[in-house]
C-alpha cells in the first residue's frame, strides 16, 4: 500500500485539495444560508444542483476532454470552479447561486473523469483494488478535513470562499507539472436501463434510496446541527465525525459482505438506519451527546447502501455489461442525490428542522419493505459470486469512468467499451431469454412460472 501512495501521490493530492474545497463549499453555503435566515428550501435546491451539475457533468466532460485533452480539460474546469465559488461572493441573488453551483459540479465531475482516466492508466491490473482504495481514503479525508477547517475558522466571511477558491487552485498543480502522456481518452459506455431495471431492480432501489439521504445529508446537515443551536465549530465538528464514520465502516462493511447474503445485508442496514434515526426525528430539540452518538450511528449505516448495492448487482450482472452498469448505478444516484435534497429541504421548512432524519427513517423503511433477499431468484448470478466488495469512494467524488478502476471489471472490456468506444455486443438468445422472463419487471410471485423453473422461484431480480 506505501508503494501505492508513492506512485499515486501527486493525483490523490489532487483528489484531496478538491474534496477539502467541495466538502468545505457545501458546509458553508448551508451555514451562511442559515445565519441570514433563508428557507431550508433554498438550502436543498443548491445542493440538488450540485447534483444534476454532476449528472450533466458525467454526459458531456468526455467531449471537453476529447476536444482538448486531459491536462487542458482539467486546467479549464479548475479555473471555472474557482471562479464560480467565487462568484458566491460577489452575488447575493440566490438564483444565481443555483447556476454558480451547478457550474461547480459540472466542473468536477469533468476534473474527476481526467483524475480517474490517469489513475486506470497508471494502475497495473492487478493494484486496481489497491488504487481504488487509495482514491476512496483520499476522497473521504477531504471532505472530513473540508469540515475540520470550520472548528479552527468558524467566522462565516468571505475569508471560507477564498479557502476554497485556494483549494481549487492547488489541485491544478500536480495534474498541471506532470511529464507523462496524456492517458488514451475513455468514453462512459451507454447505458442500457430497460435491461437494467430488469435484471437488478432491488439494487437500483437501493441506490436511488441511498442517493436521496446521503445526498439530503451533505445539502441539509448543517443547516439542521445549525437549527440545534451548535455553533460553527460545533456543526464542523459534526459534520466530520459522520464523514469519517463513512470512512470507517468501509473495511468492516468488505468484510461482512463477502461471508453474508448482501441483500440481507441491505436491508438489515436499512432496518437500522431507520432506528438509528428515529430519536432525531422525534424531538425538536436533541440534548448535544444523542445529536453526535446517532448522528455518527446513522452515518455508519447510511454510507453502507450504496457499495453494497454496487457489491449486489455486479453479481447478477456478466461481465460485459459491468461498465455500463456503473454508469446507471452513478446516474439513478444523482438523480436521488437532486431530488432528495430539494424534498427534505420542504419538509423541514413545513414541519421543522427534524423532519431531516424523519425522511432519513421513512426512506430506510422503504428499503426495508422494498429488498426482499427471498425473492432472488439468482438465475442471472455470475459463476464466481459473491464477488470481492470493493471500497468504493464517495459517490458524489467519482464519474461513471471510475469502472476502469474496479476490479471487478475486466481490463478487456475497459479497453474495448471505454476506449474503442465500442458498445457492449449482446447476445440476443440471452436478451430474449431475459426479455421472456422479467415480463413486467415484478418483484412478485410469478403466477405462471413455467415448465423450465421450479414454482418455488420468483421473478425478482437483486
Amino acid at each position: 500500500m506505501r508503494q501505492i501512495w508513492k506512485s499515486f501521490r501527486a493525483l490523490y493530492f489532487a483528489s484531496l485539495m478538491m474534496l477539502i474545497g467541495s466538502g468545505l463549499l457545501s458546509t458553508y453555503l448551508g451555514l451562511r444560508l442559515a445565519a441570514d435566515h433563508v428557507d431550508s428550501l433554498w438550502v436543498g435546491a443548491l445542493m440538488a444542483a450540485n447534483y444534476f451539475g454532476l449528472v450533466l457533468g458525467g454526459k458531456i466532460g468526455h467531449r471537453l476532454i476529447a476536444r482538448v485533452g486531459h491536462i487542458r480539460a482539467y486546467s479549464a474546469c479548475a479555473g471555472i470552479v474557482g471562479a464560480a465559488v467565487l462568484g458566491h461572493g460577489l452575488i447575493d441573488w440566490l438564483p444565481a447561486w443555483l447556476v454558480l453551483r451547478m457550474i461547480v459540479g459540472l466542473g468536477m465531475m469533468c476534473q474527476y473523469m481526467v483524475i480517474e482516466s490517469w489513475l486506470n492508466e497508471q494502475a497495473d491490473a492487478k493494484q486496481r483494488g489497491l488504487v481504488f482504495s487509495g482514491y476512496m481514503i483520499a476522497s473521504y479525508l477531504g471532505l472530513v478535513l473540508g469540515q475540520l477547517i470550520l472548528v479552527m475558522h468558524p467566522s462565516l466571511g468571505l475569508e471560507l470562499l477564498m479557502l476554497v477558491a485556494l483549494c481549487f487552485a492547488l489541485c491544478l498543480v500536480p495534474v498541471a507539472l506532470t511529464r507523462r502522456i496524456h492517458p488514451a481518452p475513455l468514453h462512459p459506455a451507454p447505458m442500457e436501463p430497460r435491461f437494467f431495471m430488469k435484471r437488478v431492480p432491488q439494487s437500483l432501489s437501493t441506490v436511488l434510496g441511498a442517493g436521496l439521504i446521503v445526498g439530503s445529508f451533505y445539502g441539509l446537515a448543517p443547516l439542521y446541527a445549525s437549527q440545534q443551536g451548535l455553533s460553527t465549530e460545533q456543526v464542523g465538528l459534526f459534520m466530520g465525525s459522520c464523514i469519517f464514520a463513512g470512512l470507517l465502516v468501509q473495511w468492516p462493511l468488505g468484510w461482512l459482505s463477502d461471508r453474508y447474503d448482501r441483500a440481507l445485508l441491505i436491508r438489515s442496514f436499512a432496518f437500522c438506519l431507520a432506528l438509528a434515526a428515529l430519536p432525531l426525528a422525534i424531538m425538536p430539540q436533541v440534548p448535544l451527546e444523542v445529536l453526535f452518538i446517532a448522528g455518527f450511528a446513522c452515518s455508519l449505516v447510511q454510507f453502507c447502501l450504496y457499495p453494497l448495492a454496487v457489491a449486489f448487482s455486479n453479481d447478477h450482472v456478466e461481465g460485459d455489461r459491468r461498465v455500463s452498469l456503473t454508469a446507471m448505478l452513478l446516474v439513478t444516484y444523482g438523480v436521488g442525490a437532486s431530488i432528495g435534497p430539494l424534498v427534505a429541504g420542504v419538509l423541514m421548512k413545513v414541519f421543522g428542522s427534524q423532519m431531516l432524519y424523519a425522511f432519513f427513517s421513512f426512506f430506510a423503511l422503504v428499503l426495508v419493505w422494498r429488498i426482499r433477499p427471498k425473492a432472488v431468484t439468482n438465475l442471472h448470478q455470475v459463476e464466481d459470486a459473491p464477488l470481492h466488495h470493493v471500497a468504493m469512494p464517495d459517490s458524489m467524488s467519482s464519474s461513471p469512468l471510475v469502472a476502469a478502476l474496479d476490479p471487478r471489471v475486466d481490463e478487456q472490456v475497459v479497453h474495448d467499451q471505454m476506449q474503442n468506444g465500442a458498445s457492449p455486443d449482446p447476445d440476443p438468445e440471452r436478451d430474449a431469454k431475459s426479455d421472456a422472463e422479467d415480463v413486467g419487471g415484478s418483484d412478485e410471485k410469478s403466477d405462471d412460472p413455467g415448465p423450465e423453473h421450479p414454482k418455488s422461484f420468483t421473478e425478482a431480480r437483486p
